[in-house]
């Protein structure tokens, strides 16, 4: 028996936090395991915000929902950075946002090219912390094996741990007696 995996650990406190009908976003797309995830938890009467800058991540997303959830689902497709989420989620649903999850790094499968980077994932974690409403959770798994993944965890762990403990619980899961760079979660609870 082993511990349960980060991503699912990230599952865990977000289903944790959703109901039937609430508002998810999934901040970076990529194959669509977390999209459909949080479309399953907040059903058809919910609304989930898809983000990702790459049509192929969407396209193959849209792809996994139709097979799993058929249509209509409660996801809308965004491409555009993760940094613009505030800008592209009407305004009615700031503040009252039940989960957030990111996947930094890159696409599997894809181009390793084009990753994630602070100059975005900064913007977007403060904007969604704007996004929450109380009770709701933002995680962050962070992968390190690439070029620039170990100073993207570094800036994203700074920005958490300066997080102050009146509005914020911050977590780290991790495990520290792996080799090759094992992901990481940092989750974030809002107050």
């Amino acid at each position: 028996m082993g511990f349960i995996s980060i991503l699912s650990y990230a599952h865990r406190l977000a289903a944790e936090q959703l109901q039937p009908g609430d508002i998810a976003v999934d901040a970076t797309v990529g194959n669509g395991v977390d999209t459909l995830f949080l479309a399953e938890r907040v059903g058809p009467s919910g609304q989930v915000y898809g983000f990702d800058i790459q049509p192929q991540a969407l396209r193959k997303a849209a792809e996994r929902m139709d097979r799993h959830m058929g249509s209509p689902h409660p996801v809308q497709w965004i491409e555009a950075s993760h940094a613009l989420m505030k800008q592209c989620i009407p305004t009615g649903c700031h503040g009252k946002v039940g989960a957030i999850m990111f996947n930094l790094g890159y696409l599997p499968g894809s181009d390793h090219a084009t990753i994630t980077v602070p100059e975005s994932t900064l913007p977007a974690l403060d904007a969604s912390l704007e996004l929450l409403r109380p009770g709701g959770v933002i995680t962050i798994a962070l992968y390190t094996g690439h070029a620039g993944g170990e100073q993207e965890a570094a800036e994203v762990e700074q920005w958490a741990a300066q997080l102050p403990q009146q509005t914020c619980q911050v977590l780290k899961y991790e495990l520290i007696n792996q080799r090759n760079h094992p992901p990481y979660l940092i989750a974030v609870a809002k107050k």
